[in-house]
């Protein structure tokens, strides 16, 4: 029978002789299994990542086959059709057609943006229109069968006899030379009424200040008269035209009626 050398105790090697196996590290077999256990799980995260990766990119097909209403267009570019006109100006419009089947490939029309219409006026002409020109005559209202009638010397007031009496009892109202909210008045033949010497004349403008300040006159309501104007001199304030022996003059107003009579007149319509 074999003998039965049992081991010696090995926390006195020095007394009997017997010493360690160091050709192999300790731990080394439990080193290695935890290194085949980090690679392995390592290796699983990685395919789990890649498989659920792959799941992501893949076109989820149940809600469009159940009729969800969501629609995946495809990532091919849409045929376009190039715009018309010289603008080069076009806006993307859906197509009006009904919903697209499934697989078909969106469609894009495209519209070219109307062009403004052309002005028909020829060109170099003036879009600005005419001032209105307003004719009258001027009536006196205590004789209302006369009116202002230019003469040779003054302005009268004169009955209507002829088509000529007509004519120069018909005149232009226009803005006042001097102030453009009160008037002035122009005969047939270009010339203006002015006060000279306090006198109403017909006379060519001179272009001066004082020419424009004569020729211009404010309109003031009659108190006695409804309707009817009075007109009051620029330059000279207070001052009223009125007829006097048949002649149209300037003078100081006056509290009276008759000086109320003779200075109110009706602008009327046009005799000729």
């Amino acid at each position: 029978m074999p003998v039965d050398k049992s081991r010696p105790p090995q926390d006195r090697p020095w007394e009997n002789g017997w010493t360690l196996d160091t050709s192999r590290t300790p731990g080394t077999r439990r080193l290695y299994l935890a290194g085949v256990l980090a690679v392995a799980t390592i290796v699983a995260c990685v395919t789990a990542i890649a498989a659920t990766h792959n799941e992501g990119d893949k076109p989820s097909k149940t809600a469009r086959d159940e009729g969800s209403g969501l629609i995946s267009f495809s990532s091919q570019p849409a045929t376009t059709t190039a715009p018309q006109g010289d603008s080069g100006l076009s806006s993307v419009s859906p197509s009006p057609r009904g919903p697209r089947q499934q697989g078909a490939e969106p469609t894009v029309t495209v519209t070219a943006t109307p062009k403004p219409p052309k002005s028909t006026a020829s060109k170099g002409s003036s879009a600005k229109p005419k001032p209105a020109v307003t004719y009258r005559s001027v009536r006196a209202v205590n004789y209302p069968d006369r009116y202002w009638h230019v003469t040779e010397y003054y302005v009268a007031l004169d009955p209507v006899r002829g088509s000529e009496s007509r004519e120069d009892s018909t005149f232009k109202q226009v803005k006042g030379l001097a102030n453009a909210s009160c008037y002035s008045f122009t005969t047939h033949d270009g010339k203006y009424l002015r006060h000279s010497n306090f006198v109403l004349r017909a006379a060519r403008d001179d272009g001066s200040s004082l020419f424009e300040q004569d020729a211009t006159f404010c309109p003031r309501d009659s108190s006695y008269y409804p309707g009817a104007v009075m007109l009051e001199s620029v330059n000279y304030p207070g001052y009223f035209l009125r007829h006097k022996n048949f002649v149209v003059r300037l003078e100081r107003f006056e509290y009276s009626s008759q000086y109320l009579s003779d200075s109110s007149f009706r602008l009327v319509a046009a005799l000729d």
